[in-house]
């Protein structure tokens, strides 16, 4: 069978292309994953010089506008937003990517171009022909459930029925696994099925949990790689038969990591991040706070209210232990983060350590939001997220006693993160120091082989592989 799309009108054809985001897929992992090895042996296999910072939101948004993020404005997974006055991390509409994306651009070319996009970020607005993406219903009560949200509204329907509802609580947190990946698959050849996209990009995120958990060369994290790998045989194999051209790629390597580095209690601890104390709990305060940082993996972006204290505020992060480098505005330009978006300092940790937002100074303080998993009210990333608290023999028990009180309708907070960040064994979002912990690309046309691809290569590609360039 042939994927190409023939358009009587105009007399072009398209070869319909799927681009799968296998987060966390390195050189060291490629061995335990024959069904993606395969894409590279039929085609070719490349290195990924990817953008700074190597994190999800940033990434992809280089790879669909083929931007860096001082074009696009997505600096981080989140930022401060200086004109609301507030972090928010994990915003999903799509229009705050700024550029033309590669669906544009293939329309320009083709008018009749379709194109699916399946749990890859920035997917609310995104003016594509279908979108699934993770969107919880946020009950009035306090309540969340699992759900998602599509376009056409119809296919939340259509999923539902043959896979039942989304795994969220498989999707992030402390009981993340493969069933995510699996029903995201499942959804992928559905909608490949159905709807035959000219362009597909699908997420898999599988590879991202026991990477972080155990780090990249533990015996989790070669089983992660050989789980991943065999529920994306299916939809591979249907790709195949329907003559799909595919790219396989990832937006950063996980390395191995010993320390985090608690970069707001430093900045408090030097008079420079502000609290305020509500009910006993300690909440971050950046209207009053000279410094503070957004913290995201191995990198921060620090808010200097003053640029006055800039000078002062460096000179502190330079003193902070596993803390690698610190750029200001121009040293940023050299690594193309140089965005209003962006912090006025940008910290880098070393390789084997990663930044937490942690602001308190006593456990006891701490905000509620700090021991569930809440992705949008923390202001930072926190991969502690991904465990149960080991201090609590009856943590896993009181979690379900938890879901069955939360299925029944009751309020119940899910309090089973720990606050010791020990637990982290790898992490991402510096530069890689080698191609074996880089990201790479596999395609599966020998056409367009190149010993290297850059991040903000890959919209080009896609539309070479399309037949548009």
């Amino acid at each position: 069978m042939t994927a190409d799309r023939d358009d009587r009108a105009t007399g072009r054809s398209t070869r319909s292309v799927a681009v799968l985001c296998t987060v966390g897929l390195t050189p060291r992992l490629l061995h335990h994953m024959p069904n993606v090895r395969a894409i590279g042996e039929h085609g070719f296999t490349a290195a990924l010089d990817t953008v700074f910072p190597a994190v999800t939101a940033t990434v992809q948004a280089s790879l669909t506008t083929g931007l860096l993020p001082r074009d696009h404005g997505a600096v981080a997974n989140g930022w401060y937003f200086r004109d609301h006055g507030e972090v928010h991390m994990w915003r999903q509409h799509n229009a705050l990517v700024r550029g033309e994306k590669v669906w544009h651009a293939a329309r320009a070319h083709d008018a009749g171009h379709t194109a699916a996009y399946l749990c890859w970020w920035w997917a609310m607005g995104a003016e594509v022909d279908t979108v699934l993406t993770p969107r919880p219903v946020y009950r009035y009560d306090g309540r969340k459930q699992p759900d998602c949200y599509t376009v056409p509204a119809t296919l939340r329907n259509e999923l539902r029925s043959r896979q039942g509802d989304f795994p969220l609580f498989s999707y992030w947190g402390p009981g993340a696994g493969i069933d995510s990946t699996r029903w995201i698959v499942g959804a992928a050849r559905h909608v490949v099925h159905r709807r035959r996209p000219d362009l597909s990009f699908v997420y898999v995120p599988h590879l991202d949990y026991d990477l972080q958990r155990f780090g990249p060369d533990s015996e989790q994290a070669v089983q992660a790689a050989r789980d991943a790998d065999a529920a994306l045989g299916p939809l591979l194999d249907d790709l195949r038969e329907r003559g799909t051209a595919v790219v396989a790629l990832s937006e950063y390597g996980v390395t191995p990591v010993s320390r985090p580095i608690d970069i707001n209690r430093e900045l408090r601890r030097a008079g420079l991040l502000h609290v305020f104390t509500q009910r006993g709990m300690e909440y971050l305060d950046p209207h009053t706070s000279q410094a503070f940082a957004v913290a995201d993996h191995q990198a921060a972006h620090v808010y200097v209210a003053d640029s006055a204290d800039v000078p002062r505020v460096r000179d502190v992060l330079k003193g902070v232990e596993g803390l690698d480098e610190v750029w200001d505005r121009t040293e940023q330009a050299a690594y193309g983060i140089d965005h209003p978006n962006a912090g006025e300092l940008v910290a880098v940790a070393r390789p084997d350590a990663w930044f937490t937002y942690y602001y308190w100074l006593d456990d006891d303080r701490a905000p509620d939001f700090a021991r569930g998993v809440e992705i949008h009210r923390k202001p930072g990333y926190d991969p502690a997220e991904l465990f149960f608290d080991p201090t609590d023999r009856l943590v896993k028990a009181r979690a379900a006693l938890t879901l069955l009180r939360k299925k029944a309708g009751m309020r119940a907070p899910m309090t089973v993160v720990p606050l010791d960040p020990s637990c982290v064994r790898g992490s991402h979002g510096r530069l890689p120091d080698s191609d074996r912990d880089a990201p790479m690309l596999l395609c599966s046309d020998p056409a367009q082989e190149r010993p290297r691809y850059h991040a903000a290569d890959v919209k080009e590609l896609i539309l070479r592989l399309h037949g548009y360039a």
